[in-house]
């Protein structure tokens, strides 16, 4: 059952398609604590960093968890209303990572992006 939840931590990675370096930058540890708690170990996050694993991710938190349900829920996905919808993976994980960031980071990267945006 513990190594399910390797197991389940590394699916997740995989479905958001990061690598154990980029997950462990968002979640601040090390690439090798990632590579562990993948692995038979027996070294497994606590419930908060289970937590953002599965925000950081896009699954839900009690698959992650336990096993039970599904990854993924197929309307997760649906945009908002007034949203907008992100279907280019290499936007998806850009706003993914922006999202783990701290706000002056945010700043930072908008302010870039939009300095960039007009040059080609």
């Amino acid at each position: 059952m513990e190594h399910d939840l390797g197991n389940r931590i590394r699916g997740a990675r995989r479905i958001a398609g990061v690598t154990q370096a980029e997950l462990a930058s968002s979640l601040r540890v090390s690439r090798s604590a990632v590579a562990n708690w993948e692995g038979a170990s027996g070294i497994w996050p606590a419930s908060a960093r289970l937590l953002s694993i599965a925000t950081l991710t896009g699954v839900s938190y009690e698959w992650l968890a336990t096993g039970r349900g599904v990854a993924t829920d197929a309307t997760e996905g649906l945009p908002a209303v007034r949203g907008e919808l992100v279907d280019d993976p290499q936007e998806l994980r850009m706003l993914r990572a922006f999202r783990g960031c701290r706000a002056p980071i945010r700043r930072a990267l908008v302010d870039m992006a939009e300095s960039q945006r007009h040059r080609r």
